[in-house]
């Protein structure tokens, strides 16, 4: 893979984070303060007929297959524990990769592939948005996430309310992805994804093999955070962390930077004092994660691996305006390829991907790229709360955020029989004729 061109980005609001971001490149960061301390200055206060062709196989799934599920064993297992809590802050949980282990051992048909399943955590407040279309956009962003699992053989969870209620704003995904790890074991991989971050290559998939000797995956730009010590050389909107007792050792460690620590302010003047470029008094947990990734290197920081190769998240204004042009190279491409524009079941899209990924060599990653964007983070737009980045206005954010869905829809829709012929206008569709595009 070609690493992206273009390495940072600046976030944060205390009590409701927005997070503005700018891609430059490692090389050219140093020279972009000036930009970057606005952005950061203004987010911390504002907060188709084809000839016939064999179907392509599948490949090996990231998720188990769907199967009911067995009766729960009559073994006794952890949660028969009566001392085993699933808040944060209780008492840690020890031994938990041999007690998940032991759970699989009792329920043999939810151990098979138990080794590549993931299992996505999402979620949003409990109260109405304050912002008109806030409930709309973020309704909008959960399907898109539905639909991406579904493809993908994904389980999901929503989460709308505080499950440690001092830990607030950016930090309740902390008691969430505890709560998902202990609630299933099936599940190797627990995937945090902002809910203000869309999917969109619906056919894209990480690659867990390159995260076989780590425990955690966030987006980021190792260079960078070799270079100097940056509280913006790590995105903790999007992560992915191991269902193991590193796991949850990590983010008890984490989690008590937060407000339900009592150390919360003392955290908060030790990371403004290791990161120089933060401007405000609070801990934050992307703060906190990239403080023991640096300072804690050989037992947390050497487990973690940041993606940077790829839009693991990517910032929504270098992506936008790529996608038009993107969506004509893919069209190009299906012309030319009659197996590409055959119709076929929503069931068989993982094989068709892998098809597609033999005329995507050359696409590239990243800024330039004309491969999709894997995952597009709205960072700074604040679509609930409507507190957008004062760079650009509140219509740019939600007209990109419309277009971008609407963009991920078109891939789930081609299933259906249908497209959306105009990104901007995503309550129309129209019936695609045989043989479409050809």
């Amino acid at each position: 893979m070609v690493s992206p061109d273009q390495s940072h980005f600046a976030m944060l609001k205390h009590g409701g984070r927005t997070k503005a971001a700018s891609f430059l490149s490692d090389g050219c960061r140093l020279s972009a303060g000036a930009l970057v301390g606005f952005m950061l200055v203004w987010t911390i206060w504002s907060s188709l007929t084809p000839t016939p062709t064999p179907t392509p196989s599948l490949p090996a799934k990231t998720s188990s297959p769907a199967a009911p599920p067995s009766p729960d064993s009559p073994e006794r297992n952890f949660y028969d524990d009566p001392k085993l809590s699933y808040a944060l802050g209780s008492k840690p949980v020890r031994k938990w990769d041999e007690k998940r282990r032991e759970w699989l051992r009792q329920h043999p048909s939810l151990a098979a592939g138990a080794e590549h399943r993931i299992f996505m955590v999402t979620g949003s407040q409990a109260a109405p948005c304050k912002n008109p279309i806030g409930d709309h956009l973020l309704l909008k962003l959960f399907k898109n996430k539905v639909d991406y699992c579904r493809r993908h053989g994904i389980d999901i969870f929503y989460n709308n309310v505080l499950l440690q209620p001092q830990m607030f704003s950016f930090w309740a995904k902390t008691a969430a992805v505890r709560a998902a790890m202990l609630a299933h074991p099936e599940a190797e991989w627990i995937w945090w994804v902002d809910s203000d971050a869309a999917f969109t290559d619906m056919d894209f998939a990480p690659p867990l093999h390159r995260y076989k000797d780590h425990n955690m995956v966030v987006h980021g730009w190792p260079l960078l955070l070799q270079e100097r010590n940056t509280w913006t050389g790590i995105n903790a909107g999007v992560f992915l962390i191991r269902n193991c007792q590193w796991a949850l050792d990590f983010i008890d460690v984490w989690a008590s930077m937060g407000p339900q620590s009592p150390d919360y302010h003392k955290w908060g003047k030790t990371l403004s004092s290791v990161f120089k470029d933060k401007i405000f008094p609070e801990s934050d947990d992307q703060s906190g994660l990239i403080y023991l990734y640096l300072k804690e290197k050989e037992k947390w920081g050497d487990k973690i691996y940041v993606e940077g190769e790829y839009y693991f998240e990517g910032y929504w204004l270098e992506i936008v305006g790529t996608l038009d042009n993107i969506t004509a190279s893919y069209s190009e491409i299906e012309r030319k390829v009659g197996a590409l524009r055959r119709r076929h079941a929503e069931k068989l899209s993982e094989g068709y991907a892998t098809l597609w990924e033999e005329h995507l060599k050359g696409a590239g990653y990243g800024k330039g790229s004309w491969r999709r964007p894997f995952i597009t983070h709205f960072t700074g737009c604040q679509p609930c709360s409507g507190d957008h980045n004062q760079m650009y206005s509140g219509e740019s954010c939600f007209d990109s955020m419309n277009k971008a869905l609407t963009f991920a829809d078109n891939q789930v829709l081609r299933n259906y029989g249908f497209v959306h012929p105009d990104l901007h206008h995503p309550s129309t569709v129209n019936p695609l004729p045989f043989d479409y595009p050809a």
